[in-house]
């Protein structure tokens, strides 16, 4: 490999020149090249003083000349008028290790540009252009010295575009600046109609203010390049959406905003924006085997997180989805929405009884997790008033819920409680609240703690995206990490990548889940559902989806509603849609099969959560996807596959395996006759000793799936 691009005049021209012939209409004023040389940044400023970069991946543009800049409140822009006043390069390559995820370590390895400019005229701000060129993709971010004037400045617009090369196929959710829970768009560019997407019925809280997308929004030209966008290191800012301008296929930033502020976000210099990144593929499962996201946060800043243990968990969830039970002990109407046609009834499911239950199924099947929600009082008050401000406090049990019973029966099963903390979207009342409610977790030996925020949040006027709320989620991460705790946030803001600098930000929510397909009047989650997050959503981070629902067509409660994938395909998931924490998410009596454990059960108890390798074997987005896993400390592997509702054949080919080993593969696949909808439960099991020369072919129904488990003799 060449060396990497430095601030020698020499260089700057010779790669310069490079640029000129390989089609740039405008000189630049400096050029960076990532360390395999395919990817190029061009910037420059045009005769008016405008910043504006490209981008080339192989010779070819794939981001046009775009421009950057600010609008403030009481205070000019910074958009024009500007010169260049140094320009510096830099490199780094280095190899760091993950507690956990899907690889033991990650290499960063990228070239830096560092652009600085100052305003030709007073009052002369200054502010930095960073870029950073991967091998997959690029980042950039705007830096503000520390300077006069600039000392508390409030953002009301940030104008960074993306100018695409032309009309490309788009897989996209609306620009909601309070839920990620909508289903993805599949279109061209130019057909991007987020205003369409507006009150939803489904959600608690939606705001979609712009024709905008969230992201990450991935795309795939003409040529065959995969792109996605995205943000990295979203720590005191707002969260980015991306305004579309279909008919120039053109994206430009929108922040999320605050009616408080009248803004989008407050800033003192100095002071750094997150990261915007674009990745760049040939192949679509290269997007999900990049790091860049991760890459673009800072090393790990709270050390050793061994307390928390990457595991599967079992819950006392679903059955308030199906309706079974109730999060409440009154039966009010305020949390009985999921009950058969809306009927108000008792049937509390935090029971000290049913929680015993759970631990017994969970410690016979090796499982090391139990969740349990509407233990504590207070869901009675939650979801139909405006008043939630102190609703829940974390450490009162229902009457019928003993605690401390709970709590010992599952220590001596060596099963670990998995603390509930809804904050009914009262973040200040959660804020004081937090370190009570950590104490009294540690001193009951829990490590890990699930958030939720349903519902507009409290004070009014701000949003779940926010500057005040990104803010909100960080000082958890902070506080929990102090407690030696580990947070599943739902409702949350966007994966960016901090669990690089804060590793007890283990699983999210922020997609449309399992839970839709219990109760969602569209329909539920279609077959194509999955296959797309894998492409999108997932490629900010880990998810807590909530996989492995046997019980496919809901008979016994919800006749109406289903799940659309086959059994074979839920098994797949526990592969595929990664998480460090995988929950069993049926009851336990549909883990069952004429009395006996269900034999598909056996997958998911020999399935990892932690892995050494994960590999992407094949894919299209949208349509199909097959992922290939190494479990850490064992050696052994696991390879899950799904698709959409077209079936397909596919090929596996081990020669990811160790050369020379012999593993016992047990593949669970769609039977014959299995389909999503027409007999989604129908499934087989096939046994074979094979080697990394080996291949494995398997039908996939429509909806359907495969899970192979290949482990060492």
């Amino acid at each position: 490999m060449r060396s990497p691009l430095i601030s020698r005049p020499i260089t700057i021209l010779l790669t310069t020149l490079v640029i000129i012939l390989s089609g740039c209409s405008n000189l630049p004023d400096a050029v960076l090249e990532s360390p395999n040389e395919e990817i190029r940044i061009a910037f420059g400023l045009t005769s008016e003083g405008i910043p504006q970069y490209e981008v080339f991946y192989k010779g070819s543009p794939v981001i046009l000349p775009s421009t950057m800049g600010f609008d403030f409140k009481e205070m000019p822009s910074l958009r024009d008028g500007l010169k260049i006043s140094e320009i510096s390069f830099n490199t780094k390559d280095e190899t760091w290790p993950m507690p956990w995820g899907e690889q033991d370590s990650v290499r960063n390895l990228y070239n830096e540009m560092r652009i600085a400019l100052e305003e030709t005229k007073a009052p002369n701000r200054k502010w930095d252009i960073v870029f950073r060129a991967f091998d997959d993709g690029i980042g950039f971010r705007y830096e503000f010295p520390e300077q006069p004037g600039m000392e508390e400045i409030l953002i009301t617009d940030e104008n960074t575009e993306f100018n695409l090369t032309g009309d490309h196929r788009v897989w996209w959710q609306p620009g909601d600046w309070d839920i990620y829970e909508h289903l993805y768009n599949e279109t061209n560019f130019s057909g991007i109609d987020a205003i369409s997407k507006r009150n939803d019925p489904n959600l608690k809280a939606t705001y979609i203010p712009e024709n905008a997308v969230n992201t990450p929004v991935t795309m795939k030209t003409a040529e065959g390049v995969y792109l996605s966008f995205h943000e990295a290191d979203l720590t005191d800012y707002a969260g980015m959406t991306l305004k579309v301008d279909p008919s120039n296929n053109r994206m430009v930033s929108e922040l999320v905003g605050s009616e408080r502020t009248g803004g989008k976000a407050v800033i003192s210099a100095p002071f750094n924006t997150p990261w915007r990144t674009i990745q760049i593929a040939d192949r679509a499962g290269d997007l999900i085997e990049s790091g860049l996201v991760l890459n673009l946060n800072d090393p790990n800043a709270i050390g050793d997180v061994s307390y928390f243990t990457p595991m599967k968990y079992v819950g006392i969830w679903w059955e308030m989805h199906l309706g079974k039970s109730t999060w409440d002990m009154e039966g009010s109407q305020s949390m009985n929405t999921f009950t058969k046609s809306g009927e108000v009834k008792p049937n509390h499911g935090a029971t000290t009884e049913n929680a015993m239950r759970y631990i017994d199924f969970a410690a016979e099947n090796g499982i090391k997790g139990l969740l349990v929600e509407g233990w504590n009082t207070g869901w009675d008050k939650w979801i139909n008033t405006d008043d939630r401000e102190g609703v829940f406090d974390f450490m009162t049990p229902y009457a019928d819920y003993d605690f401390d019973k709970v709590m010992a029966y599952a220590r001596e099963k060596g099963v670990e409680v998995i603390m509930h903390h809804e904050t009914s979207a009262a973040p200040l009342t959660y804020e004081k609240q937090m370190p009570v409610a950590y104490k009294f977790m540690k001193d009951n030996g829990m490590n890990s703690v699930k958030t939720g925020y349903v519902g507009k949040i409290i004070p009014k006027g701000e949003y779940h995206h926010g500057q005040w709320m990104v803010e909100h989620y960080h000082k958890v991460l902070e506080t929990a990490a102090k407690w030696k705790i580990a947070i599943n946030a739902h409702e949350p803001i966007k994966d960016t990548g901090k669990r690089r600098t804060y590793p007890n930000a283990i699983a999210r929510e922020g997609l449309r889940g399992q839970e839709f397909n219990a109760w969602s009047a569209d329909g539920g989650n279609p077959p194509d559902h999955l296959p797309t997050v894998a492409f999108t959503r997932m490629l900010s981070g880990p998810i807590d989806f909530t996989p492995g629902i046997f019980n496919i067509k809901f008979d016994e409660y919800k006749p109406d509603n289903q799940v659309s994938t086959t059994l074979a395909h839920q098994l797949a998931l526990y592969v595929v849609i990664y998480s460090p924490i995988q929950m069993l998410a049926d009851l336990p009596e549909h883990y069952t099969e004429n009395g006996k454990p269900h034999p598909a059960l056996q997958f998911i108890r020999d399935v990892g959560v932690d892995w050494s390798e994960s590999h992407v074997l094949d894919g299209e987005v949208g349509q199909f996807v097959t992922i290939a896993r190494k479990e850490r400390g064992t050696g052994n592997w696991f390879v899950g596959g799904i698709t959409d509702e077209e079936g397909r054949t596919e090929t596996v080919r081990l020669d990811f395996l160790d050369p020379g080993k012999t593993y016992k593969a047990v593949l669970y696949k769609d039977a014959p006759d299995a389909h999503w909808d027409d007999n989604p439960e129908a499934y087989e099991i096939t046994s074979m000793d094979v080697t990394s020369e080996d291949r494995v072919e398997v039908k996939l129904a429509p909806g359907g799936g495969f899970a192979l488990s290949l482990m060492q003799k």
